[in-house]
């Protein structure tokens, strides 16, 4: 029964996050304490289904913890809708294999709630 519980959950949380990234095209944000604007594209690349993709000698990379919730703004992939601004955690930091992304790693992303 447990295991019937927990995967459902989890069908749920990868629904929800398929509904993201069909949703959303880039996300902005700062790292606190920074006055510099990030901005990424949100690619859906496995093992992480919500990701940004980020240079492995990147200052940002070396910035950025599992755990780390950051204020961030997601713009939609429909143009003339209004970004929606989500409290977002950072779920996972993965080295990429693939060779078309070749030095860079996977910051997966979990959006926790919405900051409305």
């Amino acid at each position: 029964m447990e295991e019937l519980v927990g995967r459902e959950k989890a069908q749920e949380t990868t629904s929800e996050i398929g509904e993201y990234n069909d949703k959303y095209h880039s996300v902005e944000f700062a790292i606190s304490g920074a006055s510099v604007l990030h901005q990424f594209k949100i690619w859906n690349i496995p093992p992480t289904s919500m990701c940004l993709l980020v240079k492995k000698d990147s200052y940002l990379l070396r910035s950025l913890k599992v755990g780390d919730k950051l204020s961030m703004k997601y713009y939609p992939a429909e143009s003339g809708h209004p970004p929606d601004f989500f409290e977002t955690a950072i779920r996972d930091i993965v080295e990429n294999d693939q060779t078309r992304f070749k030095n860079h790693f996977l910051v997966g992303l979990e959006i926790l709630e919405s900051q409305d």
